[in-house]
């Protein structure tokens, strides 16, 4: 993933690290130190984007959604095209998904990870 970013990325991953969601938040506490067996990077740059998780060795992006995602789907449609052009599988979850549902977004992660064989 190195040379995938612009000027405007880094600095502004970086400040997101810091002020993550409270859904976010807690969906990383159940992703980082390679919990699932492969490592999550958290506020992660990639072209003019900052995915909210991704696993770079499957290829595998996690977007936590809160309401303003709602007017923007528009926008969220062609981010998640141009990623899925990219090789990436988008997984897309909301607050209260993650907040409340934890185990059954966790069974997500991991089947988008570990696929069955057809």
């Amino acid at each position: 993933m190195q040379g995938q970013t612009n000027e405007f990325s880094k600095p502004a991953s970086r400040a997101l690290r810091k002020s993550m969601t409270d859904a976010e938040r807690h969906l990383w506490q159940r992703l980082r130190g390679k919990q699932l067996g492969v490592k999550f990077r958290r506020q992660h740059p990639f072209e003019t984007y900052i995915l909210d998780f991704v696993c770079p060795e499957r290829m595998l992006i996690v977007e936590v959604d809160g309401s303003q995602h709602a007017k923007n789907q528009d926008y969220d449609d062609l981010r998640s095209r141009k990623l899925k052009l990219a090789g990436y599988t988008v997984l897309r979850f909301w607050n209260n998904e993650v907040l409340y549902r934890t185990d059954e977004v966790m069974q997500v992660i991991w089947n988008a990870l570990n696929p069955s064989p057809p």
